[in-house]
């Protein structure tokens, strides 16, 4: 069984519009797939492929209202079941690790080809530890500075889970990361590989196995809501990123075209593929389908385990980091969306700031130089 855990560092990329599109898209191809709906704080899969407000789901599994089998559902789709979310259930948004593993458990043993999870938006642990079920999960991002800044802040935080789950409690590694904790926000500014490099000093067999482990490593990036093939371009900086600053290799699945189809075959209760197989959205998703299809299935090591530890305290940061960023940013990107700030104007503005800052920097030198004699001369005297 192929698990797809598909995620994104914010919402409103279209991650569950791919979810459920290529769920059936794989079901057409004659494979038996099993949709999950992990968004468990904002459930809304079972709208985008139809179905009517779920009475059971995972909200009634990890409650004991319903056994795991009584939650998986037949859908209107050749090959294609589906286990809703529950939102409406108070709690769901932070389950306990008893209850995440225990989930776990049951969708491993689960009877299909494909496994395809629509996980929720942002890095809390139990998203990542969802997205970490397989090498091969998708983040779906868009060309946005927000949508893709929070896109490779993602996969930072899954390299930092996995690493986390690696160095167990006790060993030498574990307890350097541990004093790096203290200062959250250096942790951030590190470097994946000059970590490692590191870590191979204090704790050679550990790092040894998290090489290995991230080596098998190998996520895939959807670029959505491309209007022209300069936004395509985009992924291009979350591969080398990625490359550069986390030694991880990213697969380019293949991008989506915007397209406002999607919205009416929503409206209509259906999925863009089965609404209009022929647009081209719908021939974006049959394509990324077919990569998958080739592609070979792997996983990471048996011994790989996560980990009960919840006080990663990176975490927070950077999840604080990736809120003030796309609120500051977002603005930028309504005032240039909306036309009341051109390109050039902002580039303009910006030139203009760093004039006032540097014209202030050298009042503040000239001001500290006037006191400092005047400090001299009260000495004196």
């Amino acid at each position: 069984m192929q698990i797809i855990p598909i995620a994104s560092g914010k919402g409103g990329v279209g991650k569950s519009l791919l979810s459920a599109n290529l769920a059936i898209a794989l079901g057409k191809a004659g494979k038996k797939v099993l949709l999950v709906d992990l968004d468990l704080g904002a459930s809304n899969l079972h709208l985008v492929i139809g179905q009517q407000a779920p009475k059971k789901g995972i909200g009634t599994f990890l409650t004991g209202t319903e056994n795991f089998d009584a939650i998986i559902t037949d859908t209107d789709y050749e090959n294609v079941q589906f286990i809703a979310g529950d939102s409406e259930i108070p709690g769901m948004s932070s389950i306990k690790t008893a209850q995440k593993n225990s989930l776990i458990k049951k969708l491993l043993k689960c009877d299909a080809d494909y496994l395809i999870l629509d996980l929720g938006a942002g890095t809390h642990l139990s998203i990542l530890d969802f997205f970490l079920l397989s090498p091969q999960g998708i983040v779906v991002t868009a060309p946005t500075v927000t949508a893709t800044l929070n896109g490779y802040l993602f996969l930072k935080n899954a390299v930092f889970r996995m690493m986390y789950n690696t160095f167990k409690k006790g060993t030498p590694g574990y307890d350097y990361l541990k004093k790096l904790r203290s200062d959250s926000s250096s942790l951030q500014r590190l470097y994946i590989p000059k970590l490692v490099e590191e870590l191979e000093k204090i704790d050679s067999e550990n790092t040894a196995l998290f090489i290995q482990r991230k080596n098998q490593f190998h996520p895939r990036l959807v670029m959505n809501c491309i209007d022209n093939p300069v936004d395509a371009e985009k992924a291009q900086k979350i591969r080398r990123s990625c490359s550069q600053y986390l030694g991880l290799n990213l697969e380019h699945l293949g991008v989506i075209y915007r397209d406002n189809l999607q919205d009416r075959a929503l409206a209509s209760r259906l999925p863009i593929i089965v609404y209009k197989p022929q647009a081209v959205i719908s021939q974006a998703i049959f394509r990324i389908a077919e990569r998958i299809l080739e592609s070979e299935t792997v996983s990471f090591d048996e011994k790989y385990e996560i980990s009960d530890d919840g006080s990663d305290s990176f975490q927070i940061a950077s999840e604080e980091a990736m809120d003030d960023y796309s609120a500051k940013m977002a603005y930028i990107e309504e005032l240039l969306g909306t036309g009341a700030l051109t390109a050039s104007e902002l580039a303009e503005t910006v030139k203009m700031q760093q004039m006032e800052l540097t014209q202030l920097k050298r009042e503040n030198t000239l001001l500290k130089s006037k006191l400092l004699k005047a400090a001299q001369q009260g000495f004196k005297v």
